[in-house]
């Protein structure tokens, strides 16, 4: 029973490379759902280890190193994909001496991978993380780079499919998905221990937020969700001052 939890957190790693092949052959849509599979597998390792009372060093360490893979590496292929796409005549594989500055442009999401393991590395040595988080989860990062393509490919908003083609748009996204992972902006942990209003008021707030922008714009609203996720931590903090 005791590996029940890091069985899950492997399946978590195993979703997010299965995300990694799709993502590298072009399957940007299918790769992202792929994802949010890894984000079920990494809520439920959790929730296993606290039914089961099987907390472990191991466990922890596993977590954070298939957080990295599927939380930082996966959503920065897809990144990387999107912005070569957007970038007209630009061959990843044009050599040293043919690189342009667009061609070095494409690989600014490498940015995404190192900042979600820094990340990770300074919540696994930092007590002061229980209850909230210093920057953002790398599972929201992911969620940051999913919600906009998967509302791209299922929504008829303009905006939406302009900003998954311009290539600007994109690379500015990347670098401030990239630094609000190392920022230590204090952020919500939506554990919840109780469904009491009262010690709950930013998780109500970001889910009422988030089903009030879903029945008005469906699938458009998913890139919502991280605007909400740092709009609702700072709301909660201003609400118990």
């Amino acid at each position: 029973m005791k590996h029940i939890p890091n069985f899950i957190t492997s399946l978590n790693l195993a979703a997010g490379f299965v995300a990694i092949i799709l993502a590298s052959n072009n399957h940007q849509v299918t790769a992202s759902w792929v994802i949010l599979v890894a984000m079920i597998f990494d809520f439920l390792d959790g929730f296993s280890a606290r039914l089961l009372k099987a907390y472990s060093e191991m466990g922890k360490e596993l977590d954070s190193l298939a957080d990295v893979v599927s939380f930082g590496v996966a959503p920065a292929i897809i990144m990387y994909k999107l912005i070569a796409a957007s970038v007209p005549d630009i061959d990843p594989s044009v050599s040293a001496s043919g690189i342009s500055l667009a061609g070095l442009v494409i690989y600014l999401p490498v940015l995404m991978p190192v900042c979600a393991a820094l990340r990770l590395a300074k919540f696994n040595v930092d007590s002061t993380q229980t209850t909230s988080f210093k920057g953002l989860p790398t599972p929201s990062n992911a969620i940051g780079v999913i919600s906009v393509v998967i509302a791209a490919n299922y929504s008829t908003l303009p905006l939406l499919k302009s900003f998954i083609e311009s290539p600007e748009a994109l690379i500015v996204y990347t670098i401030l998905l990239s630094l609000l992972m190392v920022t230590n902006i204090p952020l919500l942990s939506l554990k919840v221990k109780n469904l009491k209003f009262k010690g709950n008021e930013g998780r109500y707030i970001l889910l009422g937020l988030i089903l009030i922008s879903v029945s008005i714009f469906g699938f458009a609203a998913a890139p919502l969700i991280i605007p909400f996720y740092i709009i609702a931590s700072l709301l909660e903090r201003i609400v118990r001052v």
